[in-house]
């Protein structure tokens, strides 16, 4: 006997298609509606066929012979008229259908508007009419289901919808609606069914017999369950496994972690990601589904395997010789969580990620337990959840609130580099509806007059960016506007002033980063007035075409002019202008994102040709794939200074940084600290004391004196704290730095952000000046950036994009537009080969 069967009501149809109007086209003949087969019409039925009952009172009633036992009989019907629109009672009566068994009983059943049978007229073209229809009945179903939209590709115009992660439908978008009624005699055979009608037109579809002991729709919410492809050439493919369930739902499949809960809870780099599993096995995904569903599971459109739903939940588990399929759901408590500070007692913003032992998350209501389902993000859904690696975490304020598996629970909670990250296990007990944390604060930075803060952030709003750098223990985000072709973003959040939190220690300014795909990116911190234009010079920065109208040096004077910095970001990329505003003095700060040799070479370049750069550390942040103050400055603000942002920049001027993407540093010489001049009567021995301390794994630390390594030390398994006291002889005008890393710092541990940066930090130099003033030259590096200053002008002149002269007025007024970009370069080529000249 089959689970379900359609009955034929081809011989008793009395209309066609044409009762739904003629803009509507509806299923016809053999169909699958829910995983459940209906028979509308005869087999391979065509639109002018009569394929449909249509009833009221001046049709009379029709009986449906049957002659079998059912469950269940599934009604797939619709109401053709209503005076809902015009304020007619929902609820009214459209007829009764009369089950009459073949011992002679019989079972009457009313069916209501917007109960059992839903409303869908169409006008006199078939067009849908009304809102007030919309309404999808309270006992009944259409018949089209809930679905995935495609995963990787779709229209443009559904790009915020594919974020939703589901395609539903409303009421006007369904043809039939699928009632199902609960025989209460499932033993005795019904011989027939009569519909009598009692009011209002509707048309019935198809019926079909439900013939196994399930509601024929599913009811159950999603279960987790676990894929294993046991088949190991398919589990090592990369990750493209689907799930289809004809009886119900699925989610999107999602990877599982390699560690097993023993080593996650153990790694070193506990707080801040997993490596992401990017193999096809093992994975999860949820179902919801009747006991009589087929769950598919294929790879790469091919299928790997189907099992029956009913097996999986009364076993926990159903296999096939490729793949096996676990129950991972072990019930679930909706639980209230607080993460407490450890010494103060109060609720500490932070940001968390719990799982399950087998890896399945299960983040806080309001949170995504995977990003985009973790395809890019970038400008996409940014703010409110980090990915790194495998794992999501959400921001809270110290509060959150959500599902949690009951049993075994893994936390992870993380905040900044100066709390111990917490990464345990915990039971989540049946009818446990409360879960405390606490954080504990290794060490205190702003007490020691150090603050920290990313020197560059894009895409979140003014009040996301307060929301997770206090996640992040971060004092200030440094928010920029900018242009990407014909995108702008952040235009709203300008204000010309800092947003500071009630108690003054997080602040966020919106600034700009102006940029040009030639010449370089320029980050202009504290404006009170925007300076236009953002980008220039084409794509990618300008628009698509566009004309390079200004050069960074003019950006940098009109930064200056209202009091505001100049930092190169990404320092020196794109390498067109940086020499000529460095050779100008036009630069407070350069900024590293990437723990590679070539940005350290460059920085020390220009250190050892005289020019005094601090250093800041910034993210970049484009995505929730970099959390903000991943990479962050430390800036120290004197005890006799107020914490303000105009006071943090000026901080920074000064050189009193050092950058860190985990690990904090001391550095002092003879006593003087980072950004300060130790001046030498003559050569001579200093002592240099250096230290780190990190949450994240370090190997060794170096000091550095005029770009080389003149002592270090190291711990190859990886620790917490390494230290260096040592005697440095400076002979001449010297720089010195503390830099810590990986084994020969250059190898760090990568984070597992989207750019998997390494963990290390470096710090602004201390300079020694014998004898005099301090000044620093290298012959070498002045010939490097007179190539690049003279490089540049060639590209004004003969490569970049420009208007006709007599056809444009640009935003400078100046009649010579040429001139006026080649200014800066040729005063800096002349400052040069001033320099130069002296050392002759």
């Amino acid at each position: 006997m089959p689970d379900y069967r359609p009955l034929d009501l081809s011989s008793i149809c009395n209309a066609g298609a044409e009762i739904l109007g003629s803009r509507e086209k509806p299923p016809l003949g053999l169909q699958k509606f829910h995983g459940l087969p209906f028979l509308v019409g005869r087999e391979g039925a065509q639109p002018e066929d009569r394929s449909f009952l249509l009833l009221n009172e001046a049709t009379g009633g029709v009986t449906i012979p049957v002659g079998d036992v059912a469950n269940n009989v599934i009604f797939a019907h619709r109401v053709l008229e209503t005076e809902i629109p015009e304020g007619g009672p929902i609820g009214k009566e459209v007829a009764e259908y009369v089950v009459r068994y073949a011992n002679g009983g019989e079972t009457r059943v009313l069916i209501r508007e917007r109960f059992e049978i839903g409303l869908m007229p169409a006008d006199e073209d078939g067009a849908r009419i009304n809102i007030a229809l919309r309404s999808v009945p309270f006992l009944a179903l259409g018949n089209k289901k809930d679905t995935l939209p495609q995963r990787y590709e779709g229209p443009w115009e559904e790009t915020g919808r594919r974020q939703t992660e589901l395609s539903t439908l409303g009421a006007s978008e369904h043809t039939y609606f699928l009632w199902a009624w609960e025989n209460p005699h499932p033993e005795d055979e019904i011989q027939s069914i009569e519909i009598v009608p009692k009011g209002p037109s509707f048309m019935i579809a198809a019926v079909t017999l439900g013939q196994i002991d399930e509601r024929p729709f599913v009811t159950q919410g999603r279960r987790e369950v676990r894929i294993t492809l046991t088949d190991a050439e398919l589990a090592n493919r990369p990750f493209n496994v689907d799930v289809e369930v004809d009886r119900g739902v699925s989610t999107f499949v999602h990877s599982l972690p390699h560690a097993s809960p023993d080593e996650f809870v153990a790694d070193s780099m506990k707080g801040y990601g997993e490596p992401p599993n990017l193999r096809s096995s093992p994975a999860y995904v949820e179902i919801a589904a009747t006991p009589s569903a087929t769950v598919k599971v294929s790879q790469g459109g091919e299928t790997v395997g189907e099992v029956r739903w009913g097996e999986v939940e009364s076993q926990g588990s159903a296999s096939t010789p490729a793949l096996r399929v676990d129950l991972l759901d072990r019930g679930r408590n909706w639980v209230k969580v607080t993460v407490l500070d450890d010494d103060t007692g109060a609720p500490v913003p932070c940001r968390v990620h719990f799982r399950s032992p087998e890896g399945v998350p299960y983040q806080p209501h309001g949170h995504h337990n995977q990003v985009n389902s973790n395809l890019g993000t970038w400008h996409i859904d940014v703010g409110g959840d980090v990915r790194l690696g495998q794992i999501t975490y959400a921001y809270i304020d110290g509060r959150c609130e959500g599902w949690l598996p009951r049993g075994e629970v893994i936390v992870d909670v993380a905040r900044g580099f100066e709390y111990e990250p917490l990464r345990e296990k915990v039971t989540i007990k049946p009818g446990q509806q409360d879960l405390k944390l606490r954080l504990k604060r290794w060490t205190n930075m702003n007490a020691k007059r150090w603050f920290s803060g990313d020197s560059h952030v894009h895409f979140l709003s003014t009040q996301g960016s307060h929301f997770e750098s206090q996640g992040e223990d971060l004092n200030v985000v440094n928010l920029l506007q900018s242009q990407w072709g014909g995108l702008y973003t952040n235009t709203e959040d300008f204000t010309g002033r800092p947003s500071v939190s009630r108690d003054g220690s997080n602040i966020v300014y919106t600034s700009q980063e102006n940029r040009q795909h030639f010449l370089g990116h320029m980050i202009l911190w504290g404006l009170k007035e925007q300076v236009m234009p953002w980008c220039s010079d084409g794509p990618n920065e300008g628009e698509l075409g566009g004309i390079m109208q200004t050069t960074m040096s003019h950006w940098a004077d009109a930064a200056h002019a209202q009091g505001g910095r100049v930092v190169i970001p990404h320092f020196p990329h794109p390498n067109g202008e940086p020499a000529t505003l460095i050779a100008t003095g036009r630069v407070d700060a350069v900024e590293m994102i990437r723990h590679e040799r070539f940005n350290h070479v460059e920085y020390y370049r220009y250190l050892n040709c005289g020019y005094r750069l601090p250093l800041v550390g910034g993210t970049d942040k484009m995505s929730n794939e970099v959390p903000v103050g991943l990479y962050r400055t430390y800036a120290y603000v004197p005890e006799d200074q107020e914490f303000n942002y105009e006071n943090w920049c000026a901080a920074v001027s000064a050189g009193r940084t050092f950058l860190s993407g985990g690990p904090l540093l001391e550095l002092s010489v003879d006593g003087h600290q980072i950004g300060d001049t130790v001046r030498m009567s003559g050569a001579g021995t200093v002592e240099v004391h250096a230290s780190a301390e990190s949450i994240l794994p370090i190997h060794s630390l170096q000091i550095v004196m005029n770009g080389r390594v003149v002592a270090s030390t190291e711990n190859p398994s990886g620790g917490r704290r390494l230290e260096l006291r040592e005697s440095v002889r400076i002979d001449a005008n010297s720089w010195l730095a503390v830099r810590c890393g990986g084994p020969n710092y250059i190898d760090s541990t990568p984070h597992y952000d989207v750019w998997n940066r390494g963990v290390f930090a470096h710090t602004s130099p201390i300079y020694l000046a014998v004898g005099g003033d301090w000044e620093m030259y290298d012959q070498n590096a002045a010939q490097y950036m007179l190539t690049l200053i003279e490089g540049g002008m060639s590209y004004i002149r003969q490569t970049s994009h420009q208007h006709a002269p007599d056809s444009v007025s640009h935003h400078h007024g100046e009649e010579d537009h040429m001139a006026y970009l080649l200014r800066p370069f040729r005063e800096a080529h002349e400052a040069v080969l001033a320099r130069m000249h002296l050392q002759r």
